[in-house]
């Protein structure tokens, strides 16, 4: 196993180098400027697009402008905002966070170009079915002889879409919280095909697999209703619980902002020093946050019922402002604000820390109960996060092999919940890095050779917007 694991570090560390760094946040730096910031001057309109003010039931798709956010953001605004944090602080210290604030703001302009074109070149599948993401994109969008990238997309994503790192992270917390409180020894094992295994960390993933089972067998519009009602719920528990503890110590936030701005053009504190290598950790959990650029938002954003394109993309576009520019930045304030990340920081004889570094300071600063309400927290974030995962494979397999073999993903999907709860946290959070870099140049590289398609479709909406053809419902 342990070759394994270095071959799955050294390929992560060698994928994430700078001509993918550019790729992915310089294309969102030319997808923000060739629109001249179009987008982001109707923020309100595509609030008003979320919230149904324009839908109508004709339209062809599966599921709500709400509903599509909300499973994208089921996936993002989860695991990724509050272990992906604490990921980006060990591995790259403070300044990772304004990296991250980076990646997310061009972001946006690329969850706009990207998720638009999911709707403008929508495919259907074996059954029929309107379906919608980068595969669709590339062979309806480029043509037939572009297929293989659509088909190296999709065989990534089979892998990226697995639910390890939710599961080993949700593990983690339920051992770190639940281990000293019901008495069981967390550090038992048994030994599985000559590696050992914890107890308690196979027990949890068989426990997953049950509750996950239940509800991805029922297919998106199954998924996409619970998240629908587990996002805005668990948003706000965890938007209560940090705010609280900011209050606390509200005087220390500008020296927590000064320090984060400080770093990010220093990294002093990252292992090796360097700039560019806190550059890289920040795009790669940004990318892990919320996911622009990837080409799994696509996916569901494309199953959208609309006939008008730029709708949906105004309203991906909303994804990365609230998980990572939001979320992300209160993790990290708690984090950072509590000091419990000092000793961590470019260790060279510490692993490598995710949300137990945020349990550490959610039981410092709410001594007692402060990791039973995170816990909490972690457990609706991190089932949510598994339910969204499943249909980005379930898709892949459908448009590789054909619709009615699509649900066989699930069965795959299920058995590796117990392989992220027992691994290291390094080996998972490299595997998806790895995964993500590579379905990120399919989805980039078309989005960008397409992007003229998008702005005369968005100076047609916007010209029809100002003329009074779209009424509110």
């Amino acid at each position: 196993m342990g070759y394994i694991e270095d071959a799955v570090s050294s390929f992560s560390g060698w994928i994430w180098g700078v001509p993918l760094l550019i790729l992915v946040m310089g294309g969102g730096l030319i997808f923000m400027l060739y629109s001249r910031f179009l987008p982001f001057k109707y923020l309100g309109h595509a609030i008003n697009v979320l919230r149904g003010k324009y839908d109508t039931h004709e339209e062809e798709g599966q599921i709500t402008h709400y509903e599509a956010l909300s499973t994208a953001l089921a996936a993002t605004v989860g695991m990724g905002n509050i272990s992906g944090v604490a990921v980006a602080i060990t591995m790259g210290g403070p300044g990772a966070i304004f990296w991250m604030w980076v990646s997310a703001f061009v972001g946006m302009a690329t969850k706009f170009f990207t998720c638009t074109l999911s709707v403008m070149y929508r495919g259907k599948d074996s059954e029929g079915e309107v379906r919608g993401g980068p595969m669709y994109v590339i062979t309806e969008g480029l043509g037939k002889k572009w297929k293989p990238m659509a088909v190296f997309f999709c065989v990534f994503t089979l892998i990226g879409a697995l639910p390890i790192f939710q599961a080993n992270q949700l593990t983690a917390a339920m051992n770190a919280v639940l281990g000293p409180t019901v008495g069981y020894n967390t550090e038992a094992t048994f030994s599985l095909f000559g590696a050992p295994v914890g107890i308690a960390s196979f027990i949890t993933g068989l426990i997953l697999m049950a509750l996950v089972s239940m509800v991805i067998f029922g297919g998106i519009k199954r998924i996409s209703s619970v998240a629908a009602k587990l996002v805005p719920s668990m948003v706000v528990l965890y938007f209560g619980l940090v705010i609280y503890i900011l209050l606390q110590n509200i005087g220390g936030i500008p020296d927590i902002f000064a320090s984060i701005f400080e770093e990010a053009f220093s990294g002093s504190a990252i292992l090796g020093g360097g700039i560019g290598a806190v550059i890289i950790v920040g795009a790669k959990r940004a990318a892990f946050s919320n996911e622009a650029g990837i080409g799994t938002a696509p996916m569901v954003h494309g199953d959208t019922k609309t006939e008008e394109p730029v709708r949906e993309g105004l309203v991906a576009m909303l994804g990365p402002a609230i998980d990572t520019l939001l979320v992300c930045t209160l993790t990290a304030l708690v984090i950072l604000g509590t000091g419990v990340h000092h000793e961590f920081i470019g260790a060279a004889d510490t692993g490598l820390l995710g949300v137990t570094l945020t349990l550490k300071a959610f039981n410092a600063a709410i001594p007692g109960v402060g990791g039973y309400l995170l816990g909490l927290c972690i457990l609706v974030f991190a089932v949510s996060s598994l339910l969204s995962y499943s249909y980005y494979g379930v898709k892949s397999v459908s448009y590789l092999f054909g619709a009615k073999k699509g649900e066989l993903y699930n069965y795959v999907y299920i058995g590796t919940i117990i392989l992220g709860a027992v691994a290291s946290l390094g080996f998972v959070v490299n595997l998806i890095d790895g995964s993500f870099a590579l379905m990120a140049i399919p989805t980039m590289v078309s989005a960008l050779i397409l992007a003229p398609k998008v702005m005369q479709a968005t100076k047609s909406y916007f010209a029809r917007h100002k003329a009074g053809e779209f009424k509110k419902h």
